[in-house]
């Protein structure tokens, strides 16, 4: 079978259908590129086709590019081989552009038009680009984009120069550098496409018999062309040009590579004829491709994220899809978990101890609703369909029937034992119970329950209706089939997970402290807090240390503090830190939530610059760090926990462990997480940094065995631990 397949009507029309076999979404290959132009090369030369259109067998049009097989291109030959195999999709896409029209007059073309039934992402969109009309059906839940800047690569197959050319630098911005995706309607309203319509496939077909021989000729190849909002060297385009690359340093402080080559793609390509500017792409395509960067995200964004949220890990035991989900505790995170898990369909048993409590938490599902309502993302009639599957009330026999309970009351073990109990008094012998907790041993929690085979943790992230990562957590008696529900659940409401052993910590909160702690450590021997902001942000963190404690709230570290000393006794590291902490929540400064924490808020909660206090108490020193050391400091903190993590059996695939660290907390996304990162460094050049950083700042940067191991073996992590894990 073939991915492309063409029928031509008595009308003289060629219907192209692109269904690849055995794919709920269309990707192109490169057999099926070679497939297309065939069928393009066939269409053109046969004299009874007036006109062709290409469409999808399936709901969707395209979701995009299979980026295996451009990371095959790069394995198998290179920046030549990069580049070659880019340039014939030009050709391929030039060829159905230009149609068979005279190079000269632009006369004699064949009209070709794309239906799309409704997703159309990446290739699925720079496709219809080079089409001389876009009909899309009226499917408000389609996708229309070019999302690829998201996975740190740019649209490479004519994407970017033809929306550049089409709708002007300025106005392409943000689909080129944000990846903002829009349906049918508003991709209309932007440019984007041309037409929306109840039957694209119809309308196109009427559109290619009817159109003219000016009607195929893009402007681009029409005599007088001149970009939207003018080129490089206009006056107009001139400030566009340097707005955008001020813009583009501003959010990416320099790490991204892809931004830069993408803007410079468009730059350069706008000063040159179009068959130049889409070699221009084609090589700063090749090289952000050959960036170490790229093949980093591309891992973890998409491939690797990709099979976890598929199942890479899970272990074999029947289809676990959760049907009737109880929640205990009706707080910020159970009104999130209740959401999510209605949005994907599933009955919800919403339970605290007051009703008013319940109602509070439901009601949290009613401000989401009608905020996509107001937003036109949602409707009444869906709101009240989500409304409807959420039951909150006070009475624990509302869960008979559950399968899974999600139990999110507060961090104290003799709750969660109160509440475990109960809920085993009357959900079926087979139901699984997991605990949402950030810090408390599963292992330990399980005690309470009668069943601890079935007892799992499922940690959700703050706020958890935008939050991707979820974090599984295995207890010493965990079975493999609560493991399997949980990965199931996580599938069901579109998260991705990460499955980690029970350890003080887990692996996301493990890592993280140790970053927010270096930060303050570092306040508290002088360092200016700006320096310490500025050098995280400089290496991709989306918040700097002192302001991710703001946004958790300080009083939050203080309790983790103190729970964590009690454990640890004389181990204990941290008192450096909790001396800023502790005097910081003693002065009532915890953080945004009252409006006073590291940094000064206005009364409407924004932002404003750091405390006037933090200079008093820890004065700034008369010699500073230099940046660099600032940003090992930072980077280490995170990242030798990770391997720490890893080396003790917490992390079983350091897939999870990139992964996790990316859509948990951030970790500079451009690295592809902890182990991309030190890959990239290699393992010797970290372990020589980490000998440095231990001599002058102790042993939390101590080199663990394993790193020192591989460093003597030369190895990387994904070179040593990775192959056996892509095979799962």
């Amino acid at each position: 079978m073939t991915d492309f397949t063409m029928k031509k009507d008595a009308d003289g029309v060629a219907i192209i259908t692109w269904d690849v076999p055995n794919k709920s979404m269309n990707v192109l290959s490169m057999d099926g590129a070679t497939a297309l132009d065939g069928l393009i090369d066939d269409a053109l030369a046969d004299e009874a086709v007036k006109g062709i259109v290409i469409t999808s067998g399936k709901k969707d049009f395209a979701g995009g590019m299979d980026l295996n097989v451009i990371a095959g291109m790069k394995e198998q030959g290179g920046a030549q081989g990069v580049f070659d195999g880019v340039m014939s999709l030009h050709h391929m896409l030039r060829k159905i552009e230009r149609a068979g029209m005279d190079p000269k007059t632009n006369k004699g073309g064949k009209p070709i038009a794309s239906a799309l039934p409704g997703t159309a992402l990446g290739i699925g969109l720079e496709l219809p680009l080079a089409t001389h009309r876009i009909f899309a059906a009226e499917n408000p839940k389609a996708k229309i984009g070019l999302p690829e800047i998201m996975v740190g690569i740019f649209p490479g197959s004519g994407g970017t120069t033809r929306l550049a050319r089409k709708m002007g630098a300025m106005a392409a911005a943000p689909f080129l550098l944000e990846g903002k995706l829009s349906d049918p309607a508003k991709a209309k309203s932007a440019g984007l496409i041309d037409e929306v319509v109840a039957d694209p496939v119809a309308a196109a077909r009427e559109w290619v018999l009817n159109a003219t021989d000016a009607d195929i000729v893009k402007p681009w190849d029409a005599k007088g062309y001149k970009m939207p909002g003018g080129e490089p060297y206009h006056p107009a385009g001139f400030m566009t040009f340097v707005g955008a690359s001020a813009m583009v340093h501003g959010k990416t402080m320099g790490v991204y590579p892809a931004a830069k080559a993408l803007l410079s793609a468009v730059y350069e390509g706008a000063m040159v004829p179009f068959d130049q500017a889409l070699k221009i792409e084609a090589r700063w395509f090749t090289n952000v491709l050959m960036n170490p960067s790229s093949t980093a995200m591309i891992r973890s964004l998409f491939i690797n994220k990709e099979a976890l949220e598929k199942g890479a890990n899970r272990p074999d035991a029947p289809d676990q899809k959760v049907s009737k989900v109880g929640i205990l505790g009706a707080g910020m995170m159970g009104a999130g978990i209740a959401y999510v898990s209605a949005m994907a369909g599933i009955q919800v048993v919403l339970i605290d101890a007051k009703q008013e409590s319940a109602d509070k938490g439901k009601s949290y599902s009613t401000g989401l609703l009608d905020k996509a309502i107001s937003r036109k993302k949602s409707t009444e009639d869906k709101k009240a369909e989500v409304l409807d599957r959420i039951t909150a009330t006070t009475d624990y026999a509302a869960l008979e029937g559950c399968d899974l309970i999600v139990e999110a009351v507060f961090e104290d073990p003799g709750v969660k034992a109160d509440v475990t109990a109960k809920a085993e008094a009357v959900i079926p012998e087979d139901a699984i119970f997991a605990t949402n907790t950030s810090t408390l041993p599963i292992s330990e929690l399980a005690k309470a329950s009668s069943r601890p085979e079935q007892f799992i943790g499922i940690h959700f992230f703050s706020p958890v209706d935008k939050m991707l990562l979820v974090e599984i957590i295995k207890g010493k008696q965990t079975g493999p089939r609560a493991v399997a529900k949980a990965l199931d659940f996580v599938r069901q409401i579109r998260k991705t997970p990460i499955v980690v052993n029970d350890a003080r910590f887990f692996y996301a909160n493990r890592c993280i402290i140790p970053y927010i702690n270096e930060g303050i450590r570092m306040v508290a021997e002088g360092v200016n807090p700006t320096l310490v902001e500025n050098a995280a942000k400089m290496m991709g963190m989306p918040l700097g240390p002192l302001q991710l404690v703001d946004e958790t709230s300080i009083d939050l570290g203080v309790k983790i503090a103190k729970a964590t000393k009690a454990a640890m006794g004389d181990a204990y590291p941290d008192g450096a830190v909790d001396e800023v902490l502790f005097r910081m929540a003693d002065e009532g400064r915890l953080g945004r939530k009252s409006n006073a924490g590291f940094y000064d808020y206005d009364d409407k909660g924004k932002r404003q610059g750091f405390w006037d206090g933090v200079e008093q108490n820890w004065p700034e020193g008369d010699d500073q760090p230099e940046l660099t050391e600032v940003q090992h400091r930072l980077m280490f903190a995170q990242s030798l926990e990770a391997v720490r993590a890893l080396e003790e059996g917490v992390l079983e695939d350091i897939r999870e462990g990139d992964v996790g660290a990316i859509l948990g907390w951030g970790f500079a996304p451009w690295s592809g997480g902890p182990f991309g990162w030190l890959d990239m460094l290699g393992a010797a050049r970290a372990v020589e940094i980490c000998d440095k950083l231990t001599a002058e700042h102790g042993d939390r940067f101590r080199a663990p065995d394993l790193l020192r191991d591989m460093a003597s073996k030369d190895q990387t992590f994904y070179g040593r631990f990775g192959q056996k894990k892509q095979a799962a």
